[in-house]
């Protein structure tokens, strides 16, 4: 990274510190070629989407009418993009793995993201008092490497 800060600055410019990308449980694309680079250039990521539109939260259930309010609910075009059988199949095995171990699926998709060493902050959005500190505590999470295992075995499928 001191190469590339000394070439932004030798031409009077600042180097990128950060990625801001879409990266949650449900989509990993940025795995295979974007995180290797940020690794090797010493790059930060601020995902974005980190809980799919709210499909992450626990709140949906296959084949029930979103709550009424909830932002697929109200968008339908976020709604087209996250909503799919592969999506359903993960989170219905997200939330196994959570309910086995007692939290909710908010915090498995926030101490999941914080558990990526590129993975600076998480951008999440809250309408509500009550979402903030449920935000808040969701990064106490920490996971283990078997836990992380189990993981990557439900969402990359």
């Amino acid at each position: 990274m001191a190469a590339a800060q000394e070439t932004a600055a030798s031409h009077g410019l600042t180097a990128f510190v950060s990625c801001q990308d879409e990266y949650s449980l449900l989509a990993r694309d940025i795995e295979q070629d974007l995180i290797p680079t940020m690794r090797v250039r010493g790059l930060a990521l601020l995902p974005y989407f980190p809980l799919a539109g709210g499909f992450l939260t626990g709140k949906y259930r296959r084949g029930k009418p979103a709550p009424k309010g909830a932002r697929l609910a109200e968008s339908p075009s976020h709604a087209e993009q996250f909503i799919s059988n592969r999506n359903w199949a993960i989170v219905e095995g997200l939330e196994r793995f959570t309910s086995g171990r007692g939290h909710p699926m908010i915090e498995l998709a926030f101490s999941w993201l914080l558990a990526t060493p590129e993975v600076a902050s998480v951008i999440a959005g809250a309408s509500t008092p009550e979402q903030v500190e449920q935000n808040v505590r969701a990064g106490g999470w920490i996971l283990s490497p078997a836990d992380l295992a189990d993981i990557d075995r439900i969402t990359t499928r």
